[in-house]
Order: structure tokens, then sequence, then C-alpha cells
């Protein structure tokens, strides 16, 4: 046993953590435990913590791979040696574990060369042993301890809200500013440096956050939530700017009595209004690469000033199709009783693709298709309706085919939304998966 195999501290995003070892199989303190402060709860690494200690990663990674099909399993043998070449040749970084060992095995066992695909989703995790994973203990700023947990993402969800308050207290500084109508806070950096006591520091992400009438800058614990948070501040600065042009688009959306009719079922004429300004602006205004800067965001400003009105009317002509289609499709479902597992599945269709905030809720270049998409629908409504029992049996053999894929992608999307992980590949499945659905019930 050693000092490097068995850290007594270990170093993630620049803050050293302390690691304490406890020998007693069956116990839930068995394995490693990481002392870990609130304030640094949604900044510590989780996909680098999978990898633990350099002393049971060889441990870890040979339990993975019993977990593996046999197909992939009998490449690898004798396992213990595979896993020592794997410990060997890859670093620990920041990505999952399992994500680096399903390249390893493809790369090093040339499996990818003959077309052999190895997916993260192989491997079953929670049939590890216990003690392969870091047992986090959660501490406050006085050193109590407030809990104790094997998974990260339960602690983040119990104790999420807390970690950013606590991680806001240790920013104060002149960065904050709040009730701003205007550019005048600076340049915003990408990120700042946080004390985090014991002469170290923690990284700091700033961005606006949209406060209604005004905006703050605020500094957030992960740069996920600084850039979600900063979208939104940023189009309010925009809007606060273009006041009398958001005042006189308001009065003046085209269409928007017809579409507040049709949207009804969903919402209201304001609900809707505001996502549609909203809307407007943001693709008049947040193109990349977004300001920084006061001198920045009043070049955007001047850029955008001459495309709002343009914008606003493609975006409600667009808007009012999209809501006019959904609409016809759900009073022709009435007429398909007959047809269950069909319609039971178009119906849920059409409530994802059209929610309550499916205006700006929907990345833009997705929503312009929309309208291809209810006209596919409206294609298999009407290939049920001509085909007969001929028709409905073909629909289901079609819809077999396509339902496992849309289950192993809203398996895969919970797991991530637990974890609170985003993932854009992911994203971009989903919608291959509407396209496929237009290839398999509306072609010819």
């Amino acid at each position: 046993i050693t000092s490097e195999a068995f850290p007594h501290q270990l170093q993630l995003a620049g803050v050293d953590y302390d690691l304490s070892y406890h020998f007693e199989p069956g116990s839930a303190r068995d394995g490693v435990t990481l002392t870990l402060p609130l304030a640094q709860l949604n900044q510590i690494p989780a996909a680098r913590c999978e990898w633990l200690v350099p002393g049971l990663l060889k441990e870890k990674v040979m339990q993975l791979v019993k977990t593996l099909p046999q197909r992939i399993r009998a490449k690898l043998v004798p396992v213990p040696a595979f896993a020592s070449e794997f410990v060997d040749q890859v670093p620990a970084v920041d990505k999952p574990l399992v994500t680096a060992l399903a390249n390893f095995i493809l790369q090093s066992r040339g499996l990818n060369a003959r077309g052999w695909e190895l997916t993260p989703d192989a491997f079953r995790p929670d049939a590890v042993p216990a003690h392969l994973s870091f047992n986090f203990r959660l501490i406050d700023e006085n050193g109590r301890q407030l809990a104790v947990s094997r998974k990260l993402s339960d602690l983040r969800s119990e104790w999420g809200r807390e970690a950013k308050q606590e991680f806001a207290e240790l920013y104060a500084t002149p960065l904050e500013h709040s009730g701003m109508t205007d550019w005048s806070f600076g340049e915003l950096t990408e990120l700042v440096e946080v004390d985090a006591g014991g002469g170290q520091t923690m990284l700091g992400y700033p961005g606006l956050t949209d406060d209604g009438d005004s905006v703050s800058v605020r500094v957030f614990d992960s740069p996920e939530e600084a850039l979600q948070a900063h979208a939104a501040g940023l189009l309010r600065l925009f809007m606060l700017h273009f006041r009398e042009q958001v005042k006189y688009l308001e009065k003046n959306l085209p269409g928007l009595t017809q579409m507040a009719m049709q949207f009804m079922s969903l919402g209201t004429l304001d609900e809707l209004r505001r996502q549609l300004l909203e809307l407007t602006f943001a693709r008049a205004c947040l193109t990349e690469p977004w300001p920084t800067d006061a001198a920045s965001f009043k070049a955007r400003c001047l850029e955008a000033r001459p495309r709002v009105g343009l914008l606003a009317q493609e975006i409600c002509q667009l808007v009012g199709k999209i809501l006019g289609d959904w609409l016809a499709l759900h009073k022709k479902l009435p007429a398909f009783k007959a047809y269950g597992s069909s319609v039971h599945d178009i119906e849920g269709q059409l409530a994802r693709l059209v929610g309550k905030h499916f205006v700006v809720d929907t990345p833009f270049e997705r929503l312009q298709h929309y309208p291809r998409y209810l006209k596919a629908i409206a294609v298999r409504l009407d290939k049920l309706k001509a085909g007969g029992a001929h028709g409905a049996t073909r629909d289901a053999h079609l819809l077999a085919e396509y339902l496992p894929l849309w289950t192993n992608y809203q398996r895969r999307a919970t797991l991530l939304a637990k974890q609170g992980v985003s993932d854009p590949r992911l994203e971009q499945f989903r919608w291959l998966l509407e396209e496929l659905r237009v290839h398999l019930f509306a072609q010819a």
C-alpha cells in the first residue's frame, strides 16, 4: 500500500479533497470516503470521481468488465491482465469511466475495425460492489456532517440549492450588480476565482440573470447553469434596450388573435405573445458570439434593429402554421378511435411537440421543421383510413419497430436528468427519431 495508490488527498478541478479509507466488507463505510464541503458540491467533477484512486481502479475495471455480455468478455480474458493494461495506458480524465473503457476495448482489441459496437450502456455500474464508488461525506462550513451517500446525484438533488447559496456567499465582490437596465457593468469574463478557504480557490462562472424589469450579474457554481441563466438575462437586456419596439410589437404581432384561439388549450394570449416576442428578439440579437462588454452589446443592437420587424412576421407566420396544423390533427383524431395504439402514439407525439412553452423551448432549427412533422402525422392518418385492416397492421408493425428506440431514448434522458447532466448528442438523437417517424409512417 503506497500513498500514490491510496492518497490522502485528491485534487479535482484545482481543489484538494481529503480522503479516508476504511476496510470493513459489508459496512456502509467500506472503501474510500471523500470529504466534500457544501459549497463545492456542484463543482466537483462527477465523471472524474468514477475513476476513484489508483489503488482501486483496477478492481473496479475488472468488476465492470464482468457486467458485459459474454460475447465481449471473451475478448478480454484474462480479465486481470486486461484491467492492468487499461489502468497503465489510460489516464484518469473528466469523462465517464465506462465511456473510456468502451472506447479502449474497441480500439485495443480491434473490434471497431470489425464493425463491433460497444456503448457505455452495455455496462451495469449498479452491479459493481459499493466499495468501488466514492463514499461522499458532505460537510458544512464548520465541518459538521450533513449527509453521506455513494451517489453524488442524490446529494445534489437534496442539497444542491443549499450548495448554490453557500457558494454565492463565498463570492461577494463588486462584480455582483443588480437592477440594471443597460450594459453598465464592464466586461463579463467567462471565469472568476472564488476563495474556497485554506488558500485554495474554486472557479466561478459569471452570467446575467433575468429579473423581469432589470438584470443582475451573478456568479454561478457550474458553467451549465451560468450559460442557461445568461441566455435569459442577456435576452432580457436586449429587450429592455428595445423597449419601444417591444411595446409596438405587443400590439401589432400579425395573426396573434387567431393564434391565441388555437393556443387556448395550452395557455393564454399573453403567454403566447411573450413567447413570440422572446423568440423574435432571440433570433435578432442572440447570434454567436454573444457580447461580452458594452461596446459589443451596442454594436449588436445596431445590427439587430433593422431585422426585428421582419423576424417577427416570419416567426408569427411559422407559429400560426404550426398551431393551425396541430389543432386540425386534434380535431381529426376522434374519428380514429378504432386504431387505439396508433392514436395513443400520435397523441403522445403531438403533446411532446406542441406544449405550453414550445415556441421558446424548441430549438429554432427544429421548430422550422414542425410543419413537416405535422404533415407526416396527417399522412399517417390518411394511410390508416385508406388501408383498412391491412393499413392498421402495417402501422402496428412500424410502431413496434420504432418504440424500442424511443424507449431507450427516454430511459437515457431520465438517467441523465437525475444526474444533472446534459448531452447534446442525446438531444440530436431525439430529433433523429422525429425524422425516423416521417420516414416510417409518411413515406410512400
